[in-house]
């Protein structure tokens, strides 16, 4: 009864986004951008997908979500995550989680990210339960071929490469492998080798999910992961490690070349990148001008910079949570949040490129 149902929630999903599209070009006018926005990543995006799952990766208690209409959902932010934003710009409803969704919730994308995944996956297994990004490709896959081999929909390919699919992976790669004491990845790999194999692995798995049918791709790069509270309380004098930036830079260049190879090789793709490392510097140098005042403390956490251990059920946060930029050891908050969305879905080369979102949506 249980697979039934799916495949009926997906039948549901796909018949509605093909009839999104020819609506929305029937039409002529759109309250949509595109038809759809699929999400793959971390917990950064994740939106609940680790609820169920045996993980001490979860963010479904408060005072996670103490902002968001309705509470707790998975989040792991006082409010919204950055897709939240940007499915919002395109005119879409927030997009549910694949472990969640079912009818009518579908017709506008699902979100297969899940906390503590990576690109390996092998990474994030401290905390048992996780979806890494092979598997969320492979939930995607079974989305599509159940409804291509059951349902017949011949227009799916069609409405595929309308909609939006947005990737960021590769933090949890480096503080839950990379970075970890009982991981042996650091004695076999130096931080070339490391990008080289990170970069490998996420070029197979992006040329999955085009043979799948997407085309339109927005990848968000990793951030300054020297500036997090977990990294800044294990400083000895506050500042940013220089070592953990350093480290993880061959990863986002050599993701931008892949973005820059795909583009030119990939017929009829585009491939757009979010620079959240610039985007990160930026707001660290100019964060009054943004209206932020505390920058090196999680607004919930316990310790150093309240880095040492992550935002406990029931914790009293701070109370100023749009002045914060970290919301706990990891993650930012949701002021962060629609910041970078916004900067993202219509900003500058400095920020994303070669195009933005809003101009990629309108392809």
């Amino acid at each position: 009864m249980a697979s039934e149902f799916r495949l009926f929630s997906l039948g549901f999903l796909l018949f509605a986004l093909v009839n999104n599209a020819i609506c929305q070009e029937e039409e002529g006018t759109r309250n949509a951008l595109v038809p759809a926005m699929f999400i793959f990543g971390d917990s950064l995006i994740d939106n609940g997908n680790n609820n169920n799952l045996p993980s001490f990766a979860k963010a479904n208690y408060f005072p996670y979500g103490i902002d968001f209409n309705g509470g707790p959902t998975g989040r792991f932010s006082n409010g919204y995550t950055m897709v939240d934003v940007i499915a919002q710009l395109l005119g879409l409803p927030l997009i549910p989680p694949y472990t969640e969704a079912s009818g009518d919730q579908m017709r506008f994308g699902i979100n297969y990210a899940s906390a503590a995944a990576g690109i390996l996956d092998i990474t994030g297994r401290n905390f048992v339960g996780r979806i890494p990004f092979n598997q969320q490709i492979t939930n995607f896959e079974s989305t599509v071929n159940q409804i291509r081999s059951n349902l017949g929909v011949s227009d799916v390919g069609e409405a595929l490469a309308k909609s939006i699919f947005f990737v960021g992976m590769g933090s949890n790669d480096y503080l839950n492998n990379y970075l970890m004491p009982n991981y042996n990845t650091k004695n076999q790999y130096n931080a070339q080798e490391f990008a080289s194999l990170l970069v490998q692995q996420y070029n197979q798995q992006l040329m999955r999910l085009y043979n799948l049918g997407a085309r339109k791709f927005v990848i968000g790069g990793v951030g300054l992961m020297g500036c997090i509270p977990s990294i800044l309380e294990q400083s000895q004098n506050g500042a940013c490690s220089d070592e953990v930036n350093q480290l993880v830079l061959p990863f986002h260049n050599n993701v931008r070349s892949m973005l820059n190879n795909f583009n030119t090789n990939l017929p009829g793709s585009k491939f757009v990148y979010i620079d959240i490392r610039n985007m990160f510097q930026d707001l660290l140098t100019n964060y009054r001008q943004y209206g932020f005042s505390e920058i090196n403390n999680g607004c919930c956490g316990v310790g150093r910079n309240r880095g040492q251990i992550t935002c406990l059920p029931f914790q009293t946060p701070c109370q100023n949570r749009e002045q914060f930029i970290f919301w706990d050891a990891f993650h930012p908050t949701e002021a962060v949040n629609i910041l970078f969305g916004r900067k993202a879905f219509s900003g500058g080369s400095d920020v994303v490129y070669p195009i933005n979102i809003q101009q990629l949506a309108s392809l």
